[in-house]
């Protein structure tokens, strides 16, 4: 009998990391039937998906509640699945929400779990340390100071680095004479790139905010926007465009945004980590319901929340590398408040880049997908 795998990555990028660990693996080992819950990326490798990230979709306290009878049903299909299936192992990576749930049936089923990308309890959060340490039997994290964290609290965490900087060091992109010619964009134009999430409800409260703003900077500097649209969405997004058709936008990947951009504004997760490995500038925003917004600030207990000023500035510091701009001051003139004083200062442009291009250093290991996949191996 061929040895099965479930996998859970309920987000376009934990479906994008998975999918590295998992091609690594069916390398090796090309019989292993992996089923459970991913994107576009792992049902590419073969992956049998019971859901999709885009059906996961799902954040803030409130949009949980509204969709209770479905996350009620993931839940059955899933352990339905897995009573049939009877995997060697569980690979869960980030989504904690849903993986300390399945974590616990797996646990109860006898069934290994490994857990990748770990919840930020150093965040908010942190009751769910209990959890870790009595249902995940290997925990691989991709920060550095997480190792230390939970070791604090009795927990032995392996640091494997983080898959972002693999796949940036994998990635080819085209140069950038090349790019501004394939998109018709004279040299020494200033591009500022816009990214405005991978979530629905990120795009409709994040993305007229950077459009206004966009608008004012469109109106002081020679600019093109480079917009970078997550795969999984399309919807919205040409409606919101229609009412900014004096904008000059040009759509293309996150990854050439942040490669090709003097400054990009950036919508607060992964995409912020992601940039600060390019070392461009940014402005972090990020804005959500405003009953989310009233439960999240009770809870988060971090002075900065974006992945790229707690990793260049360390988890209790009040500095930032790059300003953050949350909420009520997520709007459009703020904004472009502070895109225009690291666009008029090329000096603290320089600085910034130098900033994050440093603290991507400290984020560097050995082929984590390499790794991972071994381990797995051990399990199957």
């Amino acid at each position: 009998m061929s040895k099965k795998l479930f996998v859970l990555a309920g987000e376009v990028s934990g479906d994008m990391h998975a999918a590295g660990v998992i091609a690594d693996l069916l390398k090796a080992r090309p019989e292993i039937k992996v089923f459970g819950i991913g994107g576009q990326k792992l049902r590419a490798l073969g992956a049998e998906l019971l859901y999709d990230t885009e059906q996961m979709s799902i954040m803030g306290f409130v949009d949980v509640l509204k969709h209770s009878l479905f996350l009620r049903r993931v839940f059955r299909d899933l352990k339905k699945a897995v009573r049939r299936e009877k995997p060697q192992a569980a690979f869960l990576v980030d989504y904690p929400g849903m993986n300390l749930v399945m974590a616990r049936f797996f646990h109860e089923l006898g069934i290994p779990v490994i857990f990748y990308i770990s919840p930020q309890v150093w965040a908010w959060k942190e009751g769910r340390v209990k959890a870790i340490r009595r249902y995940i039997d290997r925990l691989l994290v991709i920060f550095d100071f997480e190792v230390d964290f939970f070791r604090n609290h009795g927990i032995t965490a392996e640091f494997v680095g983080h898959p972002v900087i693999q796949q940036l060091s994998e990635l080819s992109l085209p140069s950038k004479e090349l790019f501004l010619s394939r998109n018709a964009v004279k040299p020494g134009t200033r591009l500022v790139g816009l990214l405005p999430g991978s979530r629905k409800q990120e795009i409709s409260h994040i993305l007229p905010e950077l459009l206004d703003a966009a608008r004012r900077l469109n109106q002081k500097y020679q600019t093109v926007f480079l917009l970078g649209r997550a795969p999984n969405l399309n919807e919205g997004f040409s409606r919101l465009l229609s009412d900014y058709s004096d904008l000059t936008v040009v759509n293309c990947s996150a990854y050439e945004v942040m490669q090709y951009s003097d400054l990009a504004l950036v919508t607060s997760g992964t995409a912020t980590l992601e940039t600060l490995c390019f070392g461009c500038p940014m402005v972090v925003v990020y804005k959500t319901g405003a009953l989310n917004y009233m439960i999240g600030r009770r809870l988060v207990k971090l002075k900065n929340i974006s992945l790229a000023n707690i990793v260049a500035k360390g988890l209790g510091s009040s500095e930032r590398a790059v300003p953050e701009l949350i909420q009520h001051e997520a709007n459009g003139p703020e904004i472009f408040r502070q895109a225009e004083i690291i666009l008029d200062n090329p000096d603290l442009a320089a600085s910034m880049r130098r900033e994050l291009l440093a603290a991507r250093d400290r984020l560097a290991g050995a082929s984590p997908s390499h790794k991972i996949a071994a381990i797995l191996q051990g399990y199957l």
